[in-house]
């Protein structure tokens, strides 16, 4: 007999700024919600006004925890400290395992037109928080796209039953299990989706409405998922939303900027690291 998830609590993202100016709504790592382990941020930017994003986000460094950034519209330039360089595009995905530390900049590649998405972090347990850096670098092209009836699945982690089986992402070999998945759903489309018990779950609506479990969630709101197998999602006038899982680390947080690490005296080290150059 399936355990649905019943929504346990909402939050509205807040209107903030990161970079070097760009506009965006948080919903965790703000005053309303510093964390839900694993996870320790969720931005959501979407503008057609280039003043809003055209700065950027500048060199900056990271360490402890991985940054997941997915383009919805518009091109950013990513290049980092190892010499990688790209541009993510419309669609694409970038799942950055900061590790032991990397300086990386994010700079919008267009000066007029849209531009949204969303730049997820997620923690690292102690056994992985100085591993080596890396990236998944996903194409829109190797992201599926699964449809059911009406509606849409754009599975970017973890998998999803479609017409012809089991679809799963490109995202591979977090320690978190995620699961992260682009929901489209029409006017009065549905969708069921099984989330392992004991990982914590969120679903972010970022167009129309979506009712969770029971509950109607408006744009911009965020609801945390109370513990279950499942999930169900409805849309009386369509809408659109990321549903995002992982298992809990349940470990200590020690949290400075960008630095994400067990301790006080590791994050020391990150800072005087950093300084050093021995990122």
């Amino acid at each position: 007999m399936s355990n649905s998830r019943k929504v346990s609590r909402v939050i509205l993202s807040q209107i903030a700024s990161d970079g070097a100016g760009v506009k965006l709504r948080r919903s965790i790592g703000g005053e309303q919600l510093s964390e839900l382990d694993p996870f320790l941020l969720l931005d959501n930017f979407g503008t057609e006004n280039p003043d809003d994003y055209i700065a950027g986000f500048p060199s900056h460094p990271h360490r402890g925890f991985e940054t997941v950034t997915y383009m919805i519209d518009g091109q950013m330039r990513h290049k980092d400290s190892t010499g990688a360089e790209g541009i993510l595009g419309p669609g694409s995905v970038q799942w950055m395992t900061a590790g032991r530390g990397i300086v990386h900049s994010e700079m919008p590649e267009q000066r007029e037109g849209r531009m949204s998405g969303f730049q997820l972090w997620v923690n690292l347990p102690a056994s992985d928080k100085m591993c080596v850096p890396r990236y998944q670098n996903i194409d829109p092209e190797d992201v599926p796209l699964v449809e059911l009836g009406t509606t849409k699945l754009r599975v970017l982690a973890g998998a999803v039953t479609g017409p012809d089986g089991i679809v799963s992402g490109p995202v591979k070999g977090v320690a978190t299990d995620p699961i992260y998945i682009d929901i489209t759903l029409a006017k009065g489309g549905s969708y069921h989706h099984a989330v392992p018990e004991g990982h914590t779950a969120f679903i972010y609506v970022f167009e129309g409405n979506v009712d969770v479990g029971g509950t109607e969630l408006k744009q911009h709101h965020l609801a945390i998922l109370s513990d279950g197998d499942s999930v169900d999602l409805k849309a009386k006038t369509g809408g659109r939303a990321i549903l995002v899982a992982g298992r809990p680390i349940g470990e200590p947080v020690a949290r400075y900027g960008p630095f994400v690490m067990n301790s006080h005296e590791e994050i020391q080290q990150a800072v005087q690291d950093f300084q050093s150059g021995n990122f």
